[in-house]
């Protein structure tokens, strides 16, 4: 199944090629007058599906569940786990989990953002629509790219529209010098007199649509600019400069995906990955390494975030007579299998007994409703503020002061549950001022905490600035011995099916395709 989903529709070239061979009174009399083409179709409805499938919300949201949670998430140690599913925790062998991204991406997520932006180009009456398409695209691959590196790029999805079922794969310094351009560009040729596009799940109730889009476009084009902090600084610079003043300017702006119960793909992606099938209540819960920094800090964002569940709790009870008091509060230390081991849990000094008396993810931001934060006001104020404290490009104060106060309070996306008062937001700020002394430090451990349940992104800017200072864990088997990992590796799937492509891209890492070689922009 797989091999056929990656990349082809030959079957469908194939019975388009027999279709061409039919007299043409038999393919007039066997066509449907009112059957839909790529002619007459509105690809305003590709709009909503490829943002859709950007949250994982599709094909039972396995790639969360394997790649990001399981994988990106423990290794930022937001999320914690005995089972050995949760190769991520303890850094274990799983190639099915490093490359269920890889595999569950190519086959959605960017067929449907090639559709879009193909199917608008040259097309004035989609003028609008096929700008965020070139924004949406970038989205798409930024984050394919920041995971495992050389991916397919500029050939990629062209299976249908170029006969191209094996895309090499494009060095990463090539695919982000085109992805800066390409939302530089989208931003520069938005226009508000154009198409205002429908089904937009993000900015379509807005007021202000192409406004919001611009808005976004630059904050992705200064989150993408900072990627580069380490590895081509003077083009980081470049773009953090053209988009100042440019970025979002309040939780107004965030980009959010709704999520629903009345269709299984609109449900909720992280609750429809590990919260259906009992999954995050059984083996999954939240890091001590988390916990610890909430409580320490007195951070209003704990009750919102974390709850202990009845000890008998099972998948699909009411949660009532739990507690999500910060006292009560208590994460599981990464590292520890299920095993009566030197490396079981039984063995750790205040075990309390069950896994299930641990902290996991509350009932306000964990349900199927619970929209998905794409791109926040609180990442762009702290990324600012990162490059102001390196390049002095505005005040790092004011911007860190911005983006601490929008993190917490752009919790009241999650519905008057997750509702933190300007006051407390504020309070919090005064008890933790920045320091410009260790300034980098504080901005990107306060992005760690911004960016729960959005894995990849924490896990990328981690690998950016080192920062939180995460303690790694050592286990036996383990494919990154005491070193938090740098990468997936790629899908043994496309390992086997475009082979030269893929031996070529490993030929290109420093130390082959292991979770410990880095990509393009992670420079030790």
């Amino acid at each position: 199944m797989k091999i056929q989903s990656l990349y082809t529709l030959a079957t469908a070239v194939i019975l388009m090629a027999l279709a061409s061979c039919k007299k043409a009174d038999l393919l007039k009399t066997n066509t449907d007058p009112n059957s839909v083409s790529v002619d007459v179709f509105d690809p305003n409805n590709i709009l909503t599906a490829t943002q859709l499938y950007y949250t994982g919300s599709t094909d039972n949201a396995i790639e969360v569940e394997e790649t990001e949670i399981q994988g990106a998430g423990c290794f930022i140690q937001h999320w914690a786990s005995t089972s050995g599913y949760f190769f991520g925790d303890k850094y274990l062998f799983s190639p099915g989990g490093w490359s269920s991204f890889f595999d569950h991406a190519y086959t959605w997520a960017v067929k449907n953002a090639v559709d879009l932006y193909t199917t608008t180009m040259g097309k004035p009456q989609y003028a609008n629509l096929h700008q965020i398409s070139r924004i949406m695209k970038a989205l798409v691959f930024e984050r394919i790219t920041d995971v495992y590196g050389d991916v397919p790029y500029f050939q990629a999805g062209l299976a249908y529209h170029g006969s191209v079922y094996f895309p090499p794969y494009d060095k990463q310094k090539d695919i982000y010098a085109d992805l800066l351009k390409e939302v530089s560009e989208a931003v520069d040729s938005l226009d508000e007199n154009a198409d205002l596009p429908v089904g937009d799940m993000f900015y379509s109730q807005s007021g202000d649509q192409i406004g919001e889009w611009k808005k976004f476009g630059n904050t992705l084009l200064l989150r993408m600019a900072m990627r580069l902090t380490k590895v081509d600084p003077a083009t980081a610079q470049q773009y953090v400069t053209k988009v100042q003043g440019l970025t979002m300017t309040s939780n107004d702006d965030n980009a959010i995906v709704p999520h629903g119960t009345n269709d299984p793909l609109t449900i909720n992606r992280i609750y429809r990955g590990i919260g259906e099938d009992g999954a995050i209540q059984l083996s999954g819960q939240i890091s001590k390494t988390f916990i610890d920094f909430l409580q320490s800090n007195d951070d209003p964002r704990l009750p919102v975030l974390s709850y202990i569940y009845p000890p008998d709790f099972q998948p699909g009870d009411d949660p009532g007579g739990g507690s999500a008091d910060p006292g009560d509060q208590v994460g599981l230390p990464n590292g520890y299998d299920a095993g009566n081991t030197a490396h079981g849990i039984v063995n750790y000094p205040g075990y309390l007994g069950n896994t299930n008396l641990y902290s996991r993810p509350s009932p306000i931001i964990f349900n199927p409703t619970a929209p998905t934060l794409i791109l926040t006001y609180a990442e762009s104020e702290l990324l600012l503020a990162d490059a102001a404290k390196r390049w002095g490009i505005g005040d790092a104060a004011t911007h860190y002061n911005n983006g601490v106060k929008a993190a917490i309070t752009e919790l009241s996306a999650y519905g008057d549950a997750g509702v933190i008062s300007d006051d407390d937001a504020q309070a919090y700020l005064d008890a933790h001022p920045y320091s410009d002394a260790n300034g980098l430090e504080m901005i990107n451990t306060q992005f760690w905490a911004a960016t729960f349940f959005n894995e990849y992104e924490a896990w990328s800017n981690y690998r950016r600035t080192g920062y939180p200072d995460l303690v790694p864990v050592t286990y036996p088997g383990s494919q990154s011995p005491g070193a938090i990992p740098r990468r997936m590796a790629y899908s043994t799937v496309d390992k086997q099916v475009n082979a030269s492509n893929y031996n070529a891209a490993v030929a290109g890492l420093s130390g082959g395709d292991k979770i410990t070689s880095r990509v393009w922009w992670d420079v030790p």
